[in-house]
């Protein structure tokens, strides 16, 4: 039973500007974890720390790159980033992606995936941008379920998207319009 005097740490979601090292330790072992088990945003198995700390460093650097972090227990579990074009397309202005989105495995049940999805949504609406993608490995069932039932379009199928280890799986591509739809 806790101690009285041990706050209950609810899941948090939240924008990382820097990255500390306990939260660094916690990143890179969500990660390893989710690459383990498949969702490894590229990556087929845990890369050196190093490798994985220079990643997440580049994230937080990149002003196209917003990194939120899901925390449970005061932990980092999971991540998502919220991609915006850059500069120079302005034809592309309109369109923000999500990437590297994922809760490690002993971590899910918690509803954080769905808070993560929502919370990248509201931050794409509130920066006016009109469509979001997400594109995600056929193999990633529970991944599929709550983009589909977030209200994303799968729009096309790549075939050899991705190499899983053993063989080539094909990947699915989705888009959520945000604009408002006015009836008259």
């Amino acid at each position: 039973m806790p101690d009285k005097n041990t706050p209950i740490l609810q899941p948090v979601i939240e924008l990382m500007a820097e990255i500390s090292a306990a939260d660094m330790d916690d990143l890179c072992i969500a990660s390893d974890e989710a690459i383990v088990d498949g969702n490894g945003f590229g990556w087929l198995t845990p890369p050196e720390r190093s490798v994985q700390e220079a990643f997440w460093r580049g994230v937080v650097a990149m002003p196209v790159r917003e990194l939120y972090c899901a925390r449970l227990e005061g932990r980092i579990v999971g991540t998502g980033q919220l991609l915006k074009p850059f500069a120079n397309n302005e034809a592309g202005a309109h369109i923000a992606s999500i990437s590297t989105f994922f809760i490690a495995p002993y971590a899910r049940g918690h509803g954080l995936a769905y808070g993560l999805l929502a919370v990248m949504i509201q931050s794409a609406k509130k920066q006016g941008f009109k469509s979001l993608e997400v594109d995600v490995r056929e193999t990633q069932t529970a991944a599929i379920s709550l983009i589909e039932n977030s209200g994303f379009n799968h729009w096309a199928t790549k075939k050899k998207y991705a190499w899983n280890g053993k063989k080539f799986v094909d990947g699915y591509y989705y888009v959520k319009d945000l604009e408002e739809v006015v009836k008259l």
